[in-house]
């Protein structure tokens, strides 16, 4: 596929990420210490609070359990495999036995996650770097949501990446290609400030409408949250 030239004006501007759970408090918890967030628990919803508000991660109660392989996922850094364990985490594949440069662990209700252990002097004082993307197409996806974003997407021999777009420079939206199907709807989701228009325009799915923002698909099917421009943004999206 040709490389195309960014969008002069972007349809989506990052706002924050989302993560559906059976007990928010709970998973608030153990996520606000893996990603050094601040868990802001009140009674209506818990969301997780750092430098700006692009680094804000709803915990959105739902009343469904996991039942298959998340096809988001977050990637973070830790100082060590135990540590994260002894906050509530499983090990699912260590590094040590599959030769890649993170172990991939599950939280406390079952979500995928990966964890680069870093040195001491590497280790940042927000930690999570990454969302992982599971693709039928990688470079086709990375290239819709990068037209999106306004950004060129980057190619790393089999899987593609986002830089600049999220919560920080350092983090990265990372599509990769996997075999098996989408299954069921996401449990974890970002949210964009945007049009819906130029979404649908541009071969996004209408799923259904809220109050406060529109719940979308993309491409290959993963739901994403649009707020308008000079909306509110302080609701969770769910």
């Amino acid at each position: 596929m040709p490389d195309r030239p960014p969008a002069s004006q972007p349809d989506a501007v990052w706002q924050d990420l989302c993560i559906d759970a059976l007990d928010p408090s709970r998973l608030g918890r153990f996520w606000a210490a893996v990603t050094g967030l601040t868990l802001v628990d009140e009674p209506d919803h818990v969301h997780l609070d750092g430098p700006t508000p692009r680094h804000r991660i709803w915990v959105n109660e739902v009343d469904r359990p996991k039942t298959v392989k998340n096809r988001l996922h977050l990637d973070v850094d830790v100082a060590s495999v135990d540590e994260v364990v002894a906050l509530g985490a499983t090990v699912l594949a260590p590094a040590e036995e599959t030769g890649l440069g993170w172990t991939v662990l599950a939280d406390p209700e079952g979500h995928e996650f990966c964890a680069f252990v870093r040195e001491p002097d590497r280790l940042p004082a927000y930690r999570l770097h990454g969302v992982g993307v599971d693709c039928v197409d990688a470079e086709r996806l990375a290239r819709w949501w990068g037209e999106r974003f306004g950004v060129e997407p980057e190619d790393h021999d089999g899987w593609w990446t986002l830089s600049g777009v999220a919560s920080d420079e350092r983090m990265t939206l990372d599509f990769s290609t996997v075999p098996e199907p989408r299954q069921g709807p996401n449990r974890v989701h970002w949210d964009v400030v945007g049009r819906v228009e130029d979404f649908l325009a541009a071969g996004a799915t209408h799923l259904w409408d809220t109050e406060h923002w529109v719940v979308l698909a993309d491409p290959e099917g993963h739901e994403f949250c649009v707020f308008a421009p000079g909306g509110d943004d302080a609701e969770p999206a769910g």
